[in-house]
């Protein structure tokens, strides 16, 4: 699970936003009047409008996202299906696979007992399970292969690999389990091992059989970490079928393991033979290779519709976490607008509800940044929405000041839905003053990004910068804008609270 976010942090950022939030009450509360003239404040006219918002719908690919994950974070395994009831047809098909080495506590590795006098009782894969995204109550079969023993098969322990590809190979049917993601909270109890949040599989116990026949001797897989991947290579888990959930694990947890459950003669007594029962555990550490594999499919969904779009801004946005999509944001009023004192500039995005909401939950948090056409190509093309995205003196960014923080709203119909109000007023006021390029800008609901950070622009650096704690989860529809004529109070706009000079 992500350790790098503190609670401190996490209480810093909301106890922001709450106060921001105050402090801003009045004046939202009196430009609900609507357009216009808002009563003057100290002989000071100030003024409310909003400008066109244009959303243009667009997708992560391999070309622009670079996502990997550190071993330390959630890793994801299960399946959503378009298709079936409680499926996502909004934004189709998930499929979250997840590989990994589990070994030896230390080398040189003997089990307790003489090769000769022990055999497999079973072999079981266990998980350490945090969480689930979307339906849990139905049902997934998860297979569990070994990765082929191949040369093209390059699983390093020392290598990070991108979610959105994979090139493991993998064959051999080790075992699989059909169960309901509801029951993985439930208590389990197994010999020596009595706990709750666990996935467990069992394996075959011919693998179980190979495990116990390694020895330590010169050629034996125990004997140093290179001679044991020689001989297994690593886990492979798909969800096979249908499903409508991801499930989160926690590789690092006390419950991912393999426990090899073993039989051996304790000892004879004239004739009669005693057995007795034993476990040990290859576990997951810092010398263990992972990858998280997530492959989307947006066929025949709305989505796909939306991407093809051609110039024409859509009036339905759809927003999903890391590997998803994003929404390109343009505000051409703003290049033509004077100069004016700008009190309050901020995007407001609503979601559109649909009950799948319910399963399907919206990003934590969403973005906004820009792209700047006058970063060379060997950096990133996009930074952070100048003068109003900064780091905080604990190093943290203000994301709750920011915005990324939705509110808890109601549609007209009394539906719950999330609205977020991005503060860029500093950037809107240096547009307006010709001190700032206006920038096309993009909205999304990243994991984690690299872009371009520097206050005032030109004295950047790039950046490592998080916005949600996990990948795969978070979707949302958003109400977009049809052009300059759309009428929808709830469109994607640009409110400006200002005075003139």
């Amino acid at each position: 699970m992500n350790k790098r976010y503190t609670a401190f942090s996490i209480i810093a950022i909301l106890a922001s936003f709450a106060i921001v939030f105050s402090a801003c009450r009045k004046i939202n509360e009196s430009t609900e009047l609507g357009g216009g003239l808002i009563p003057p404040v100290d002989n000071i006219n100030t003024f409310d409008t909003s400008l066109t918002v244009q959303a243009f719908q667009n997708v992560f690919g391999l070309a622009n996202d670079s996502q990997y994950l550190a071993k330390n974070e959630l890793f994801y395994l299960g399946k959503i299906s378009k298709d079936l009831p409680n499926g996502d047809q909004f934004f189709g098909t998930t499929d979250a696979r997840l590989f990994l080495e589990l070994k030896p506590p230390f080398y040189k590795y003997y089990f307790a007992n003489k090769p000769d006098s022990i055999f497999i009782d079973s072999v079981v894969l266990v998980l350490d399970y945090i969480e689930s995204y979307g339906d849990t109550n139905t049902a997934q079969t998860v297979n569990v292969y070994e990765l082929d023993q191949s040369n093209n098969n390059k699983f390093r322990s020392d290598s990070a690999y991108l979610i959105r590809q994979n090139s493991l190979t993998y064959s051999n049917l080790l075992g699989s389990k059909t169960f309901f993601p509801r029951n993985l909270k439930d208590s389990v109890k197994a010999y020596k091992d009595t706990t709750a949040n666990q996935l467990r599989i069992k394996l075959s116990n011919s693998f179980g059989t190979r495990l116990l026949g390694y020895d330590s001797s010169v050629n034996g897989a125990y004997r140093n970490d290179s001679l044991f991947k020689s001989k297994f290579q690593g886990f492979a888990l798909q969800s096979m079928g249908s499903g409508n959930a991801v499930m989160g694990f926690d590789l690092t947890g006390e419950n991912t393991k393999l426990a090899i459950y073993y039989k051996y003669e304790k000892r004879v007594i004239s004739t009669v033979q005693q057995i007795d029962t034993a476990v040990t555990y290859f576990t997951f550490s810092g010398n263990s290779a992972v990858a998280n594999y997530i492959q989307r499919d947006y066929s025949s969904t709305p989505l796909l519709a939306a991407l093809f779009n051609g110039n024409t801004p859509d009036p339905i946005i759809y927003i999903q976490g890391s590997p998803g999509t994003f929404a390109n944001i343009r505000i051409p009023g703003l290049s033509s607008l004077s100069n004016r004192v700008i009190h309050r500039a901020e995007l407001i995005v609503e979601q559109l509800y649909h009950p799948s909401d319910t399963v399907y939950r919206t990003p934590d948090y969403m973005y906004l940044d820009a792209s700047d056409p006058t970063i060379t190509a060997s950096n990133y093309k996009f930074r952070t929405i100048p003068y109003d995205l900064s780091f905080t003196s604990s190093g943290a960014l203000n994301l709750g000041l920011f915005g990324s923080v939705p509110v808890n709203d109601k549609d007209d119909l009394g539906n719950p839905i999330k609205t977020w109000k991005f503060n860029i007023s500093r950037y809107v006021q240096h547009v307006l003053t010709r001190t700032q390029s206006l920038y096309d800008l993009r909205l999304s609901a990243p994991f984690t990004l690299n872009e371009q950070f520097g206050i005032p622009p030109g004295t950047d650096q790039t950046v490592p910068i998080q916005v949600n704690t996990t990948i795969v989860k978070g979707r949302v529809r958003l109400v977009g804008n049809t052009g300059p004529a759309d009428t929808n109070p709830h469109r994607i706009r640009l409110r400006l609270i200002y005075s003139k000079l």
